[in-house]
């Protein structure tokens, strides 16, 4: 996929929609419905890969790891979680440059205290400013190419109110971001000032029952946004079917009946690439 697919895409008005993937199985279902870009959830991959919070506990070289083995499969430019670049300044400088090598076509980071918590829960807690600025300096300096993107986000708004979050954004941008991301306001109203505050792509996260609205593609264009994720309703899907399946198997002793829409297991298995291994035994075969 060429490096500046996400770039191009950006500059048009036209909604970006980003499902959120968390997994391999989620990210080569996602790749079948022709999605212009995939956003890899930081609270997904987290939760599957290690069973953890999304609270600071997975490190960089967890996290990169996911984005290498998603970006080799991905259909479209992958968004990747960066979290807060994993600790100061040289690690934001380590943190780009191994996500750009790993293959994401972005990379989010956000102005939070390390720990971090995850965006539309409490008790999250963001650094100076300046210190974020500096951080977008050099996640800017340190990126190889101008088409490998850096999305600032600000989680000030949720202890700190919308007008200092806009100042950050403002701050941001101006320290050379190419995307804006102000996480958790909490009305239209807000998001309306936030649109109309930039020229810069801006993100909507889209959280069932977090703290924003969850709104359709129509409003979200025209309130100025440009990127929409939905960073977990496939996981939130997922989750509660599983748990009608183990319910079920729990209580009966067998899958006759089960309540939930199993998927199909043939397509199942060429969903993760079963055909080639046929054709290859055909192939090789004594």
């Amino acid at each position: 996929m060429p490096a500046n697919t996400l770039k191009l895409r950006l500059a048009s008005r036209a909604l970006l929609v980003a499902p959120g993937v968390y997994d391999m199985v989620s990210l080569r279902l996602a790749n079948t419905f022709g999605f212009e870009a995939l956003y890899m959830t930081g609270y997904g991959t987290v939760a599957s890969h290690l069973g953890l919070p999304d609270a600071g506990l997975a490190t960089y070289t967890e996290m990169v790891g996911r984005v290498r083995s998603m970006a080799a499969q991905a259909a479209a430019p992958l968004i990747a979680d960066g979290d807060t670049g994993y600790g100061g300044l040289l690690n934001v400088r380590h943190t780009v440059r191994g996500y750009e090598e790993a293959g994401a076509s972005a990379i989010q980071l956000e102005d939070q205290e390390f720990p971090k918590k995850c965006g539309h829960t409490p008790g999250r807690r963001v650094i100076p400013t300046a210190d974020m600025v500096k951080k977008i300096r050099v996640a800017v300096e340190s990126r190889s190419s101008p088409d490998f993107l850096i999305i600032a986000r600000t989680d000030a708004r949720t202890a700190h109110g919308l007008d200092e979050a806009l100042r950050r954004a403002d701050a941001y941008a101006q320290a050379g971001a190419d995307v804006l991301f102000v996480e958790s306001p909490e009305n239209i109203e807000e998001m309306r000032t936030i649109g109309a505050r930039f020229d810069l792509p801006l993100v909507a996260n889209m959280v069932e029952k977090g703290r924003t609205p969850v709104l359709a593609k129509a409003d979200l264009e025209s309130l100025g946004y440009r990127m929409a994720i939905f960073p977990i309703a496939a996981m939130l899907a997922a989750v509660h079917a599983m748990a009608s399946v183990y319910a079920h198997l729990e209580a009966t002793g067998s899958s006759v009946d089960v309540p939930a829409s199993l998927y199909d297991f043939n397509d199942l298995s060429l969903l993760m690439g079963f055909q080639d291994v046929w054709d290859f035994d055909k192939t090789h075969a004594e």
